[in-house]
């Protein structure tokens, strides 16, 4: 089947990392009062109107994974139609009915995965063609802040260190934001897995092999006896942003 390559934008390496507390974020985004509270931040987020923090990001992704909506497991139909539907477009010539389609598939897809990457990807470059600029740079925004997100809640290069994740194809999406080819995964621990890159490639200055990701929050509520089959892996690549001034 042929492949759509798409473009996330390639986002700097954050200094320090700010490692998830599970205490702080319950304690911040199931309080009414707080400025995290998980029920605004989700209003705000699904507004193009509005424009969120990097500190809302955080509370915003990884209070997530206490909502009853975050359910990892689950298969996401809409997800492979929307992948099935966009191997077959034209990166240069879509028509705008296939674009509507695409933009109906992925407001579905995201009602299991709001925050994937890829999904906010293609949302962007669907809005982008069709002319609904607010919307593109919107959704290009949010892809950004949650690929933000990931990158700084670990460096990635031990197993002490991961990048934590809500969903495993989290991590070869923001390893194709730095512009990074990734295998499959292996896990290492009860915890933690290790994505091998497809060629050694520096980064920092440094020649890295994988990067490991925390995938604690996947399995919290995992139904007994339940394996996990992965996705296809679909890498980006081709499709560039749009630059706003």
């Amino acid at each position: 089947m042929k492949r759509l390559l798409l473009a996330l934008l390639l986002l700097p390496a954050l200094a320090a990392a700010k490692v998830p507390d599970e205490e702080d974020i319950v304690q911040r985004t199931f309080d009414s009062s707080s400025p995290y509270y998980l029920p605004v931040l989700l209003m705000r987020f699904n507004d193009p109107s509005e424009t969120l923090t990097d500190e809302e990001y955080h509370y915003l992704y990884y209070g997530y994974a206490y909502h009853d909506n975050y359910k990892p497991l689950e298969s996401n139909p809409d997800m492979d139609r929307l992948l099935l539907m966009v191997s077959g477009l034209d990166p240069d010539a879509p028509d705008r009915e296939t674009l509507e389609g695409l933009l109906v598939l992925a407001r579905r897809a995201a009602e299991r995965d709001p925050f994937s990457p890829k999904l906010l990807n293609l949302v962007a470059f669907a809005n982008g063609a069709l002319g609904n600029t607010q919307a593109e740079k919107a959704a290009y925004d949010r892809m950004n802040g949650i690929v933000r997100t990931i990158l700084d809640s670990g460096d990635g290069l031990s197993q002490s260190t991961p990048r934590h994740i809500l969903m495993f194809d989290h991590a070869t999406d923001v390893l194709a934001a730095e512009g990074l080819d990734s295998q499959r995964g292996r896990v290492v621990s009860r915890s933690v897995e290790y994505v091998p890159l497809t060629s050694p490639q520096t980064v920092d200055g440094k020649k890295r092999k994988g990067f490991y990701f925390d995938f604690n929050r996947i399995y919290r509520n995992k139904p007994e006896g339940y394996t996990y089959k992965r996705d296809r892996t679909w890498q980006f690549n081709n499709l560039k942003p749009r630059e706003y001034k």
